[in-house]
């Protein structure tokens, strides 16, 4: 073995993430929401108009992936889409009352969540923490393209 288990952060990191996603699916199941549905709608929320492929980008996911959860969205009356006034194959998405309703719903539960971890750190420490987390990307980003 190139490095010892109890050396790896990675797993650390994964079960952070975990956790999170788990508490945060707990939360947004009450207004009948995913995890990436919920963040769909919170970023729809802040963007409205936004393109699938933006959307993707802000959520982090493959546009393939938002494909999926922007057809179950529309499906259920969360969203709306609509050609773009000047660029026609662009579709914008946009809430429908429902969607700005269950987000709002979701939302009030999933910053419980957010709160706990701010919480737990001083103001400081939340911006070391994502210094580091930002190392820690870059330091993923540079190992990768060694491979």
């Amino acid at each position: 073995m190139g490095m010892p288990a109890g050396e790896r952060l990675g797993m650390d990191i994964k079960r952070a993430e975990q956790s999170l996603m788990a508490a945060k699916q707990l939360a947004v199941r009450a207004a009948g929401l995913t995890v990436p549905q919920y963040a769909a709608l919170l970023a729809l929320a802040d963007s409205p108009g936004i393109s699938g492929a933006a959307l993707a980008r802000t959520c982090l996911v493959t546009p393939q992936a938002m494909t999926v959860v922007l057809k179950n969205l529309e499906e259920r009356g969360l969203i709306e889409r609509s050609p773009h006034p000047w660029h026609r194959n662009v579709l914008e998405t946009r809430l429908t009352e429902s969607g700005r309703a269950a987000v709002e719903v979701a939302d009030e539960r999933a910053v419980v969540i957010e709160r706990a971890i701010a919480d737990e750190f001083t103001e400081g420490e939340r911006a070391t923490l994502r210094e580091l987390l930002a190392r820690c990307e870059q330091a993923i980003g540079r190992g990768a393209a060694q491979l």
